[in-house]
């Protein structure tokens, strides 16, 4: 008799799985059917491209080489490629490549390129873009998904299931609605609430503890925003002070993008990791804790909450604040070497949206700790929400 229970308990639970990964695939699959009726815009031409494309080479001889005797590079090479994708597959070509750190190779004989194919006519010019580098990071990616699936396991695999659902959401959710004219700061909401539930949903499913980590996690990356709008409005720092801007400009004029919004929606994806990491830590702490000692109350469980927050606070806040100031060290070497004056790094825009970035996004985090904290405690001392 115990035996059949246990076992119409069991069935029950497999059958709640069941229905709850329909519903997650159901999901899934009418968002894809939107993202591919969304994406279907025209997109505005902003230069000519006309006869002009990029194909795959391989070089098979150099003709004229650019080595100088110190062993430096000036001017072009003149070299003879096999062009390998195309309207002119299989055709061998003559194709410059220019010496430069942003363009061109310095090519050998059987080194793979990247072609600038450029055809009138009878006429075509061909010169060379770069090494073909598509190799090493599929190859790079391919690792690190490896890799995160034999540390993780199941979990890994879902780790990497909710990363790739995040990048499509950027590339074919995010960019297209702020292209279609929509708000930036409302479409990084969006995502990042979109993202979050389905990432943590994959880790934790369908449970108090999930719930908490999503609303927190969601609350953090809107204050990172909202603080970020703050001190820009008090630093008079704007969407307009980038580098990009006269590019961005031509957008504004041609498909009504908001510009001014751009920087700090930027900020809000760069935050939603760091956010999403502090988030389902301690919502899934509290929920452990409140699982092996049941008659703790609320208060207990947000002190045990906080406390393993303030842990996790010192390594994010600095993950934010190095991230950003990573990509900004050649600024920083170029500050240093010219020797520019306090006041002029500490009022030039580059500086000031660094440090708006850094410390908006940290304040994000720490703020999560204690949303989530008294979410994740209630939850489960108050409403009896189990994991």
């Amino acid at each position: 008799m115990v035996f059949k229970e246990q076992e119409k308990s069991t069935w029950k639970i497999q059958k709640k799985r069941w229905l709850q990964w329909a519903v997650f695939a159901v999901f899934i699959a009418g968002f894809i059917l939107f993202l591919l009726r969304f994406n279907q815009i025209d997109i505005a031409s902003l230069i000519s491209a006309e006869g002009r494309t990029f194909e795959r080479g391989r070089v098979i001889e150099v003709l004229t080489d650019n080595l100088q005797e110190d062993g430096s590079r000036t001017g072009q090479q003149k070299v003879l490629l096999e062009i390998r994708s195309g309207s002119m597959k299989g055709k061998m070509v003559e194709a410059t490549s220019n010496n430069g750190y942003l363009f061109g190779a310095a090519c050998e004989p059987g080194m793979n390129v990247i072609v600038i194919q450029s055809v009138s006519g009878d006429i075509s010019i061909h010169t060379v873009y770069s090494v073909d580098r598509e190799w090493a990071v599929l190859g790079f990616v391919l690792l690190f998904f490896m890799v995160v699936c034999l540390i993780g396991g199941r979990k890994g695999f879902y780790a990497c299931a909710g990363l790739i659902f995040t990048f499509i959401c950027i590339i074919w959710l995010y960019i297209p609605m702020i292209y279609k004219g929509y708000s930036p700061f409302f479409a990084a909401v969006l995502v990042a609430s979109v993202t979050t539930f389905i990432t943590m949903y994959l880790l934790g499913g369908w449970s108090g503890k999930t719930l908490c980590a999503v609303a927190g996690t969601v609350s953090g990356v809107v204050i990172a925003g909202v603080s970020a709008c703050v001190f820009g409005a008090a630093a008079h720092i704007s969407g307009y002070n980038v580098s990009d801007i006269e590019s961005l400009t031509v957008l504004e004029n041609i498909r009504g993008i908001r510009v001014g919004e751009l920087l700090f929606s930027g900020l809000l994806i760069s935050a939603l990791g760091a956010v999403m990491d502090v988030g389902m830590s301690i919502s899934s702490t509290v929920f452990e804790i409140h699982a092996n000692n049941p008659e703790l109350g609320a208060k207990e469980l947000f002190r045990s909450g906080m406390n393993v927050g303030r842990d996790a606070m010192g390594t994010m806040v600095n993950t934010l604040i190095l991230a950003f100031v990573g990509s900004g060290v050649s600024t920083l070497l170029l500050n240093y070497a010219y020797e520019l004056p306090y006041l002029q790094i500490i009022n030039s825009n580059n500086m000031v949206i660094e440090v708006m970035q850094g410390i908006s996004g940290s304040l994000g985090v720490v703020l999560t700790i204690p949303i989530v904290s008294l979410m994740a405690s209630l939850t489960a001392a108050k409403w009896g929400i189990n994991r």
